[in-house]
């Protein structure tokens, strides 16, 4: 259990945190929210003990480990398996130690400890989390350094995942995962055996993960039960119900005043006025829910309108230095196309990205382009390319071709969703999310017929990212947007392409339904390739029938033989379990103690595998017999 008490932190005089009280319980999923720069990363440092609180105490239930992803990448030559691996430092000391060890009875709690945390099965582990963030066993035999920096983090986030602590402190995540990676990191923290602490602007994460919301709010650690959604519902109900409350009160406060302005002085009246006097006194002020509404974000709309198509790529090969990373592109893109680019990172998604945007050339086939078409194009590894010196206004003006006064020119940066107080300040003091809103307002400037958005939310907290949304509904061009954001993606695109394979092709169905591909669950093909339900014959349904039936029993006998490799397995652990609690084992024979001690991690795989089995089979089973059923 994590107990936060009457926590008070400042820094440069201004306060984060004023009496802040919070108790998380152990196995509590929990997502932290707030406003950027209210104070949540400053939580987790005062959690952590790398900063101290003014006032107050933070404390946590004896011999807990706090996990939290490193803020700098690993780049080292050990690979990334090694890398996972060595950040459980307890198991790397234990084996080192039973390399050298002579006294037996040593060697037996040394391998007893090593049973104890599962470090024979730590490498299929390591191996699987590292999988699920994007890294193939190719991958994960390469060393830390010949990857770039945003996949050297997904390496620290495996890592702390491995290492599975008590507390599971994770700071935006999803910054550096694509969608797929996302989606996992969801199911793994579902199943987390420990308590999670999410700090995320990504809804669906919330949504899916959190069981309870820590709202930073004010100075104060205000809880919520439920996910995402239901902290919305019950702030803004908590809201309207403050501001009837504090209406009402107004209304009785100007009837008190009322009375007591004209009687207070009248001989009759004065005893009553003076009580009037004593309730309003007495009367606290019920303030009113603080508006945090976000500034809106505008984006021009096109200066002029173009005919269809603005863009279509015939037979192209696109790559680089002579290597191809997507062929056979036939793509076209009209003029109130919203298109989002689905598929995992290095798949192509950013080349084809840049294609669009004019920034590559084919190697091979045609490109052609509406004439005068604007193209505006946002990436974030553009940010780096803001002049930290120079204010947003200033920005601004070095982009205009004309004279405009100061008024226009902080109307066009206040249209970024930059306030008043952020206009002046260099671009270096900015925060991440408010550089973000000046370099996509900069890349928008002109009224672009084409905005490519290449993962615009990271950065945004969610307040920012709703005003996106907004934004790019309202604007009338069309969008080519890549994000891990399920919530950005659908609530603004109505065409899905999928780059994967080698090749970009339409994915004819939904988010939900690419979601349920990314983790396997997926029963059929495309959507698309399904006739709707209400035009089935009663031919199709007596064939579909017929099929679910004929797969009825071999389904049956994986069930079963599942079943019986689980039996087996739970056996064979139990023989073994009772061979190493013979204490004499370890002094007669060390080597054949260690060797059970590896025979029975062998078995617990063996029986993860066929639980995974029996999962799958039953789950295909169930479908099958579900089919029959509904067709019968």
């Amino acid at each position: 259990m994590l107990t936060i008490r009457n926590l008070t932190y400042r820094i440069d005089g201004r306060t984060l945190l004023e009496g802040a009280d919070a108790i998380v319980p152990a196995g509590a999923k929990v997502g932290l929210v707030g406003r950027n720069g209210c104070g949540k990363t400053t939580l987790f440092n005062l959690i952590c003990g790398d900063l101290s609180p003014e006032s107050g105490d933070i404390s946590l239930a004896e011999g807990q480990r706090i996990g939290r992803v490193a803020q700098e990448a690993p780049g080292t030559e050990a690979s990334l398996i090694e890398t996972v691996l060595a950040a459980d430092t307890e198991r790397t000391a234990l084996l080192a130690e039973s390399e050298s060890a002579t006294d037996p009875h040593r060697i037996g709690e040394i391998h007893n400890r090593l049973a104890d945390i599962d470090a024979y099965s730590a490498e299929s582990r390591a191996a699987s989390i590292l999988a699920g963030l994007g890294f193939d066993d190719a991958a994960q035999r390469r060393s830390c350094s010949s990857f770039s920096g945003g996949w050297r983090m997904r390496v620290a986030l495996a890592a702390i995942l491995f290492l599975e602590p008590d507390l599971l402190l994770l700071d935006e995540p999803t910054n550096y995962l694509d969608l797929e990676g996302t989606v996992w990191l969801e199911t793994y923290l579902q199943r987390y055996p420990h308590t999670v602490i999410v700090i995320s602007h990504d809804r669906d994460m919330l949504d899916s993960v959190a069981r309870q919301i820590v709202h930073v709010d004010n100075g104060k650690l205000v809880a919520y039960r439920g996910n995402y959604s239901e902290f919305e519902r019950q702030r803004r109900e908590k809201a309207e119900l403050q501001a009837r409350r504090a209406e009402k009160q107004a209304v009785e406060r100007a009837h008190l005043q009322s009375f007591v302005d004209r009687f207070r002085y009248k001989a009759s009246k004065a005893k009553q006025a003076q009580s009037r006097i004593k309730k309003l006194e007495k009367m606290g002020a019920i303030e009113p829910v603080l508006d945090e509404t976000m500034p809106p974000i505008r984006i021009p709309n096109p200066k002029r309108a173009l005919s269809p198509p603005i863009i279509a790529a015939d037979r192209v090969v696109l790559g680089y230095d002579g290597k191809s990373v997507l062929r056979r592109v036939n793509i076209r893109v009209d003029d109130d196309d919203r298109i989002a680019l689905l598929g995992a990172n290095g798949n192509g998604k950013s080349t084809l990205a840049k294609l669009l945007a004019g920034r590559l050339d084919p190697m091979e086939g045609s490109v052609t382009r509406a004439d005068r078409m604007q193209i505006a194009y946002f990436a974030q590894h553009q940010l780096d390319e803001l002049r930290p010196k120079e204010t947003p206004v200033a920005h601004v003006q070095a982009r205009l071709k004309f004279e405009e006064d100061e008024k226009d020119v902080r109307a066009r940066v206040a249209q970024m969703g930059l306030p008043g107080e952020r206009m002046d300040t260099p671009a270096k003091d900015l925060s991440g999310g408010e550089r973000a809103k000046l370099l996509l307002g900069l890349a928008t400037m002109g009224g672009a017929n084409l905005l490519i958005l290449d993962e615009p939310t990271n950065h945004l907290d969610i307040d920012s990212r709703a005003a996106l949304v907004e934004a790019i509904n309202g604007y009338e061009g069309a969008v080519i947007l890549i994000s891990h954001d399920r919530y950005l993606v659908e609530a603004c695109v109505d065409r899905l392409w999928l780059v994967a394979d080698g090749t970009v092709s339409p994915f004819d169905d939904d988010m939900e339904a690419y979601r349920a591909l990314i983790l396997g669950n997926a029963r059929k093909g495309k959507a698309g390739d399904e006739k709707p339900a209400d035009k089935v014959s009663a031919a199709d349904r007596r064939r579909e029938a017929a099929e679910a039936r004929a797969q009825l029993a071999p389904l049956r006998k994986q069930v079963q033989a599942a079943e019986k490799e689980i039996a087996r397995a739970e056996a064979e652990i139990a023989r073994l379990d009772a061979r190493l609690e013979d204490p004499a084992l370890y002094t007669r024979d060390p080597a054949k103690a260690a060797q059970i001690s590896k025979d029975r991690a062998q078995w617990v795989r063996a029986r993860e595998a066929a639980e995974e089995a029996w999962l799958e089979a039953s789950e295909a089973y169930e479908a099958a017999e579900a089919g029959t059923a509904l067709a019968g």
